[in-house]
């Protein structure tokens, strides 16, 4: 059934990057171990109450989580290294009428309530930019590990392809930062390939790269934008392009992929697999492009797509918090971490987002965050040590093969794969009504 959707449906997918249950503590407690690991197997549950927290105030920040039209699957608490609160759910009736009613490509709600059905702690959520903060931390561990000497190198010391003009001066910080200054690409439908955006809304989202077989080989063979040039893709064409600017781009960290390949001759899948998430009991599955050849069968899509649960995706957060991988009363990447934690703006693949609103529109306080399309959140509070993560709804479609390999094909979609998250993700106009600043405000209103 997946084939009814069309060629809409992917205009929207990527040019803008069950019933519910609260868990009974009492009940489900036996279905956790306790853990000497900093990084547990699975989390220790604890009341609210017991680190301080009120449940009624807290529920009210779940019960706005999972109000309707927010099409959250998935939104969990992390604090003081248990968990407090977690809430899962599949769609709602109503969810599945406003997609039905807001997408010009399918209008049959028994599709929705069939693709996003029942939901538990066991499902998956995907991560879509959220991966590029896990892509981020790699790089922070082969740092340490000796595969790369520093966040200054140049990244034509890993990609030789850059080493011979002007793009032997970018450092692998002006890609973890988005500053690299290398043009954005965005897939062009009339021809059907990659290339320099056309246009700033396609590569505000950081470029819709998810159409292509190969996702890599234009990211490394574009060139840097002309300081003083107008570009369609910055500022709409208005103000002219000023060096070193923030132009939110896949292809930065799909490079960023490329080099801790090169460096360490490991995928990030299997870099990760033994160097991140063995260490943190983290069972995750990262897409590929449709590549047959690259990497590994296909390029890792450092800047998206790694597929998980909400608790795992939490011990990612905790480790954050902890300071980095406790291992053999060591702890490893201290250094990175603490990079991470000073962040007041964007960079190294993390955001900062409004803790504490206030009233005139500014903030009080800031929080780091992973943020993903469709929302997708890890939540990092250094200060409260409180890991935060909520998700939407989502679905693996593998219409080719098992294999989690990006195929999107508008004109044949029983011939694709893809990440398949509401509403956005599936071609609705509508918008979540989630939003984390409100979210997180209320679950710090809960602390006593």
């Amino acid at each position: 059934m997946h084939e009814k959707l069309i060629l809409s449906f992917f205009l929207i997918l990527i040019t803008s990057c069950g019933g519910s249950s609260v868990s009974n503590f009492e009940e489900s407690s036996n279905e956790f171990t306790q853990t000497l690991s900093p990084h547990p197997l699975v989390w220790d549950i604890a009341s609210p109450e017991s680190v301080g927290m009120n449940s009624s105030l807290l529920e009210e920040a779940f019960n706005y989580a999972f109000e309707e039209g927010s099409f959250t699957q998935a939104a969990l608490i992390i604090k003081d290294g248990k968990l407090i609160y977690e809430r899962y759910r599949g769609i709602t009736d109503e969810e599945a009428n406003i997609l039905a009613s807001t997408s010009s490509s399918n209008n049959d709600r028994s599709f929705y309530k069939d693709l996003f059905n029942q939901r538990n702690r066991e499902s998956l959520i995907s991560s879509w930019s959220t991966a590029k903060s896990f892509t981020s931390f790699l790089i922070g561990i082969a740092i340490e590990s000796g595969h790369i000497n520093s966040i200054n190198d140049y990244a034509s010391d890993y990609i030789q392809e850059w080493s011979r003009d002007d793009r032997s001066s970018i450092t692998i910080k002006n890609l973890l930062d988005m500053r690299s200054g290398l043009v954005p690409v965005c897939f062009n439908f009339s021809n059907g390939e990659l290339g320099e955006c056309l246009n700033s809304n396609d590569s505000s989202s950081g470029g819709n790269i998810v159409y292509s077989n190969n996702q890599l080989t234009k990211c490394i063979n574009r060139q840097l934008a002309s300081e003083g040039l107008q570009y369609p893709w910055y500022s709409n064409g208005v103000n002219e392009y000023i060096n070193g600017s923030f132009v939110y781009s896949n292809c930065d960290t799909m490079v960023l992929g490329e080099i801790i390949f090169r460096a360490t001759g490991q995928d990030i899948q299997t870099y990760a697999d033994y160097n991140l998430f063995s260490k943190l009991n983290i069972e995750a599955l990262w897409w590929r492009d449709y590549e047959s050849y690259g990497q590994s069968n296909g390029n890792y899509l450092a800047y998206c797509c790694l597929d998980s649960t909400a608790s795992d995706f939490a011990k990612f957060g905790y480790m954050l918090l902890l300071g980095g991988i406790s291992e053999g009363g060591t702890q490893k990447y201290s250094s990175y971490v603490s990079s991470i934690r000073g962040l007041t703006s964007y960079g190294l693949k993390f955001w900062t987002i409004c803790s504490q609103p206030s009233s005139n529109s500014d903030c009080d306080e800031f929080v780091i965050s992973t943020i993903g399309f469709d929302g997708q959140y890890i939540i990092i509070d250094f200060k409260r040590n409180i890991v935060a993560v909520r998700a939407s709804l989502y679905e693996p479609v593998l219409n080719i093969s098992q294999k989690r390999k990006m195929k999107l094909n508008p004109n044949n979609l029983s011939q694709s794969n893809w990440t398949a998250t509401a509403p956005r993700a599936m071609g609705s106009s509508a918008s979540t009504s989630f939003n984390p600043s409100v979210f997180y405000d209320l679950v710090i209103k809960s602390l006593d």
